[in-house]
């Protein structure tokens, strides 16, 4: 056997490992009792160690380095250059440092539950405290050229850097105010999607618009979480969360599109990439793209709710008679809102904003734990102008922190700005909104699919949107989708 074809078997072993963890991940979020916590965190902390051990052995690297003299396909020469990319990160990190990080990101898990609950930031500081002190030293561990933050971004998003954020950043905030004052002065849309709607109908109208927009439930399930997700086990299970109000028909719909747009991606990589280190997205900004474009680009628009107005009716029938005007704009109201993910497409990246700047500033000293609340209300007054009245509609609104995810941030709005030039792209070769109107999807779905999807983790993120879309990648396509839609959502010129 070549030592290539021994390479891809080890991953494939070591893959079975990663679905075990990935599984237990999945149930202490969903369905895992209260008290199964303390064992669960010990599990997991103890078989990330093993996981991280097994993928940074000295085998796996005499491995690596006899396969990439074997290496001829672009595919087998990629597999070998991402996996030694990854094993050369990872091995120098301790695998006692990595276990211990697990350990204490799922300890932080519950227990940002409870400050969540409580509404008490002061409940979760100290394993914060803990949590950023680790990724800290697995920033100096990995290493990184200019800004410890670097290596962090590394892990969620390849080859972008703070300086690439710090040149983004300032224009497209200043675009973004500026078209939130303009559209605060005009006349804002009636939200037809209050009122009282059953959860069970909810959780039925869920299913049906994974269905149509091409998520394979023989492949995956839905369930309900704290915090939506999508969770990849195997190529053959690929299961998404979501969450309910019964106030609020879009707090659940959209963040079911959401997640089926990752899950779409997850679902379309080659099964022969499956345990492999090319079987995964991009990057999770990539992988935002995905999300985020089947949740704005395609079920914001009025192309959708001309399609599925009817369908809507069919689960709550008091939409028979709301004009899909009503419809659309609805779902495109922009205000100062407090909660991220409930955010509109102008506001949105604002907090993501928010969060990189107070990440970046923990990670390299500059501010501590315990400022985290001030410092976040006083940038949500400077970028949206809103302030939160309780520590859960502010600095603990989000999971992301507790799972130890500082880096991960920058990618929904690196996700947003990919979706809007894979938008421009898709129309030089679709009829899109014909597509959408006659409930063709599938298009949609095979278009992304020949151009994201099936090279997985093949390309960096930079030269799979230059392959995409024959273009290098430019904010500007997203502040032109910006103008175009929310100036005839407003009626107004942006």
């Amino acid at each position: 056997m070549s030592a290539l074809q021994k390479l891809k078997e080890k991953y494939i072993w070591i893959s079975y490992f990663s679905s075990a963890f990935e599984l237990l991940q999945w149930d202490m979020e969903t369905h895992m009792p209260k008290k199964g916590g303390k064992w669960r965190a010990q599990i997991i902390g103890s078989l990330s160690e093993f996981i991280q051990i097994q993928q940074t052995s000295d085998e796996m690297g005499k491995l690596l380095n006899e396969a990439e003299k074997e290496a001829e396909s672009e595919e087998d020469k990629a597999l070998v250059r991402v996996a030694k990319k990854e094993y050369e990160k990872f091995k120098k990190i301790p695998p006692e440092l990595w276990g211990k990080f697990a350990l204490e990101t799922a300890k932080a898990q519950r227990i940002w539950e409870d400050a969540k609950r409580n509404s008490d930031f002061s409940i979760f500081a100290p394993q914060l405290e803990k949590v950023v002190e680790l990724v800290k030293e697995l920033s100096e561990k990995v290493g990184y050229e200019e800004n410890r933050y670097d290596a962090l971004l590394d892990f969620f998003e390849p080859g972008l850097t703070v300086k690439d954020l710090d040149k983004i950043i300032p224009k497209l905030r200043k675009f973004l105010i500026g078209v939130l004052e303009k559209i605060e002065r005009a006349d804002k849309p009636k939200d037809v999607f209050l009122g009282k709607f059953d959860i069970q109908k909810q959780k039925e109208l869920s299913k049906r618009v994974l269905e149509i927009i091409g998520y394979d439930f023989d492949a995956g399930r839905i369930d309900v979480s704290a915090h939506p997700f999508t969770i990849t086990i195997s190529h053959g299970d690929v299961r998404v969360t979501t969450r309910y109000d019964e106030r609020d028909l879009k707090y659940s719909f959209f963040s079911t599109v959401h997640e089926g747009g990752h899950a779409l991606y997850e679902q379309g990589i080659p099964e022969r990439f499956r345990g492999l280190p090319i079987g995964d997205g991009a990057s999770m900004g990539v992988h935002e793209s995905q999300s985020r474009f089947w949740e704005n680009i395609v079920a914001r628009s009025k192309h959708f709710w001309e399609f599925f107005k009817p369908i809507l009716a069919e689960y709550f029938e008091d939409f028979k008679d709301v004009p899909v005007d009503d419809l659309w704009r609805s779902s495109n109201i922009v205000e100062r809102s407090l909660i991220r993910t409930e955010s509109d497409e102008v506001t949105y990246n604002l907090h993501i904003m928010l969060r990189y700047e107070i990440e970046k500033a923990l990670v390299n000293d500059e501010m501590s734990v315990k400022d985290i609340p001030s410092v976040w209300n006083d940038k949500m007054k400077e970028y949206i102008g809103v302030t939160p009245k309780s520590d859960s509609e502010g600095a603990l609104q989000d999971v992301h922190w507790a799972h130890g995810s500082f880096g991960y941030f920058p990618s929904y709005m690196m996700g947003n700005l990919y979706a809007a030039q894979l938008l421009y792209s898709m129309k030089k070769d679709l009829s899109f909104e014909e597509n959408i109107r006659s409930g063709d999807f599938k298009a949609l779905l095979d278009w992304l699919r020949e151009k994201i999807h099936i090279h997985g983790k093949i390309f960096e993120p930079k030269d799979l949107m230059k392959r995409a879309t024959g273009e290098d990648f430019s904010t500007e396509y997203f502040m032109n989708y910006i103008k175009e839609k929310y100036s005839e959502v407003y009626r107004i010129n942006l």
